[in-house]
């Protein structure tokens, strides 16, 4: 079992920045694959960036140019750096390892 933590969601004005970390209680270079989902209100969850062991990238369309996924092995934490935020991006985000999902971190985006 793998226990994930999400941080560093929070309210922001439309322009800024955030970083998110999923630390995770075991090691992840195990893991295939690795990512973060999102899902507004009244909306179905979606996809935002994803990372192979390998190190490629998927990003959403949505987010392409703003969002970047990254990992740290040591610190057995997966990143997402969202800058350029727009209102849309508003939503609880998620991060996914292998099976393991963590709880959320809610990020709200103002006007």
């Amino acid at each position: 079992q793998v226990q994930l933590v999400e941080s560093g969601g929070g309210l922001v004005q439309a322009g800024g920045s955030l970083r998110l970390s999923c630390a995770a209680s075991r090691s992840i270079v195990r893991f295939n694959s690795m990512g973060w989902y999102r899902q507004a209100p009244e909306k179905q969850r979606e996809l935002v960036a994803a990372m192979t062991s390998g190190g490629s990238t998927n990003y959403a369309d949505s987010v392409k140019g703003r969002f970047t996924i990254s990992r740290d092995n040591a610190k057995n934490t997966v990143y997402l750096q969202m800058n350029s935020l727009k209102p849309e991006d508003t939503a609880a985000y998620c991060c996914m390892l292998g099976p393991y999902w963590g709880q959320g971190t809610q990020v709200i985006v103002s006007s």
